[in-house]
């Protein structure tokens, strides 16, 4: 039988290393993925990767299970990266010329070379359209990949990112208003 979270994160917090082993790998595509997105780079991906699961680590033992773990994962990994974005602050985005980023999300994410993220990407709308991403603040660029990457509502992102969903929906809002006044010259 396969265990939950629930029973990982008990048998975990009572020094079970094999349980937190198995919750991170349940857990870990998901936040290398996000990591990715709002990087746009695969070293900087890994090392909020490798941030995020230390700073789960220390954080286990006072998880009092009133969340689900992955809505508490997805905060820390969105906190992790927008913290990230601003200790760096300088333009972190996907290079659709650097063959190395583009190989690695491929790979990662078990797609072809005709897949739409590929051929979104080698595109000249990709490029504007990651041009235009990268210069949306931290919050807005979280909030928008959680929304349309990721799938999920605003009363989900409110609950991840720890705010209001006003607060969501006016990052959303904010955030669209300037992709599409970024993107608007190439229709």
């Amino acid at each position: 039988m396969i265990a939950s979270d629930k029973e990982l994160i008990i048998s975990a917090q009572n020094g079970d290393a094999l349980a937190f082993e198995q919750l991170i790998y349940r857990h870990d595509k998901m936040v290398l993925r996000i990591a990715f997105k709002f990087t746009g780079d695969a070293d900087d991906a890994k090392d909020i990767y490798q941030e995020v699961f230390i700073k789960v680590y220390n954080g286990l033992a006072k998880f009092q299970l009133r969340s689900e773990f992955s809505t508490w994962l997805f905060r820390i990994t969105s906190n992790t990266c927008i913290t990230f974005k601003r200790k760096n602050n300088k333009l972190n985005h996907l290079s659709l010329n650097d063959e190395t980023n583009l190989t690695y999300f491929s790979t990662y994410k078990g797609q072809d070379e005709l897949s739409p993220h590929n051929l979104l990407a080698n595109s000249e709308f990709g490029r504007q359209l990651n041009e235009a991403l990268n210069n949306l603040s931290p919050n807005q660029k979280m909030s928008f990949l959680l929304k349309h990457d990721e799938g999920y509502k605003i009363r989900e992102i409110a609950n991840i990112m720890n705010c209001k969903e006003g607060t969501i929906k006016k990052y959303l809002f904010e955030a669209v208003r300037k992709l599409k006044r970024q993107l608007e010259n190439i229709y």
